[in-house]
Protein backbone atom coordinates (compact mmCIF):
# COMPACT_ATOMS: atom_id res chain seq x y z
CA UNK A 1 0.00 0.00 0.00
CA UNK A 2 2.70 2.66 0.79
CA UNK A 3 4.80 1.31 -2.10
CA UNK A 4 1.16 2.49 -4.36
CA UNK A 5 1.32 5.72 -2.73
CA UNK A 6 4.85 6.60 -2.98
CA UNK A 7 4.61 5.56 -6.76
CA UNK A 8 1.28 7.79 -7.01
CA UNK A 9 3.20 10.92 -5.53
CA UNK A 10 5.49 10.45 -7.43
CA UNK A 11 3.89 10.19 -10.80
CA UNK A 12 1.81 13.40 -9.64
CA UNK A 13 4.98 15.33 -9.04
CA UNK A 14 6.80 14.55 -12.34
CA UNK A 15 3.41 15.03 -14.41
CA UNK A 16 3.43 18.80 -12.68
CA UNK A 17 6.87 19.29 -13.80
CA UNK A 18 5.85 21.25 -16.47
CA UNK A 19 3.83 23.43 -14.63
CA UNK A 20 6.32 24.71 -12.62
CA UNK A 21 8.25 26.41 -15.63
CA UNK A 22 7.25 29.14 -17.80
CA UNK A 23 5.37 27.93 -20.83
CA UNK A 24 3.99 30.90 -22.40
CA UNK A 25 6.57 33.28 -23.66
CA UNK A 26 4.08 36.28 -23.26
CA UNK A 27 3.88 35.74 -19.63
CA UNK A 28 7.47 35.17 -19.38
CA UNK A 29 8.54 38.18 -20.99
CA UNK A 30 5.93 40.51 -19.48
CA UNK A 31 7.25 39.25 -16.20
CA UNK A 32 10.64 39.78 -16.72
CA UNK A 33 9.94 43.15 -18.26
CA UNK A 34 8.40 44.63 -15.11
CA UNK A 35 10.13 46.21 -12.24
CA UNK A 36 10.99 44.41 -8.71
CA UNK A 37 8.10 46.07 -7.15
CA UNK A 38 6.08 44.37 -10.10
CA UNK A 39 7.86 40.88 -9.37
CA UNK A 40 6.98 40.63 -6.17
CA UNK A 41 3.25 41.89 -6.92
CA UNK A 42 3.25 38.83 -9.78
CA UNK A 43 4.72 36.71 -7.03
CA UNK A 44 2.00 37.37 -4.31
CA UNK A 45 -0.91 37.30 -7.07
CA UNK A 46 0.01 33.90 -8.01
CA UNK A 47 0.19 32.83 -4.03
CA UNK A 48 -2.94 34.29 -3.45
CA UNK A 49 -4.81 32.37 -6.44
CA UNK A 50 -2.94 29.52 -5.17
CA UNK A 51 -3.85 29.13 -1.48
CA UNK A 52 -7.74 28.85 -1.25
CA UNK A 53 -7.82 26.20 -3.94
CA UNK A 54 -5.55 24.44 -2.33
CA UNK A 55 -6.68 25.05 1.73
CA UNK A 56 -10.08 24.21 0.13
CA UNK A 57 -9.11 20.67 -1.33
CA UNK A 58 -6.79 19.91 1.82
CA UNK A 59 -9.81 20.39 3.60
CA UNK A 60 -12.19 17.99 1.40
CA UNK A 61 -10.23 15.33 1.48
CA UNK A 62 -9.52 15.41 5.28
CA UNK A 63 -12.87 15.27 6.03
CA UNK A 64 -13.74 12.70 3.27
CA UNK A 65 -10.77 10.24 4.95
CA UNK A 66 -12.16 11.08 8.53
CA UNK A 67 -15.85 10.26 7.10
CA UNK A 68 -14.50 7.37 5.44
CA UNK A 69 -12.86 5.98 8.73
CA UNK A 70 -15.35 6.52 10.80
CA UNK A 71 -18.52 5.14 8.46
CA UNK A 72 -19.91 1.84 8.67
CA UNK A 73 -19.92 0.24 5.49
CA UNK A 74 -22.16 -2.13 6.75
CA UNK A 75 -26.06 -2.31 5.96
CA UNK A 76 -28.75 -3.27 8.45
CA UNK A 77 -30.09 -6.34 7.36
CA UNK A 78 -33.37 -6.50 6.36
CA UNK A 79 -35.79 -9.11 7.88
CA UNK A 80 -38.74 -10.42 5.94
CA UNK A 81 -41.48 -11.51 8.54
CA UNK A 82 -43.99 -14.16 7.12
CA UNK A 83 -47.32 -13.74 8.67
Amino acid sequence: MKARLALLVLVLFLGAAPAFSQGCAMCYSSAVAASKDGQKAISKGVLVLVFPPAGFMTLGVTLAYRYGRNATWKTPEKRIVLT
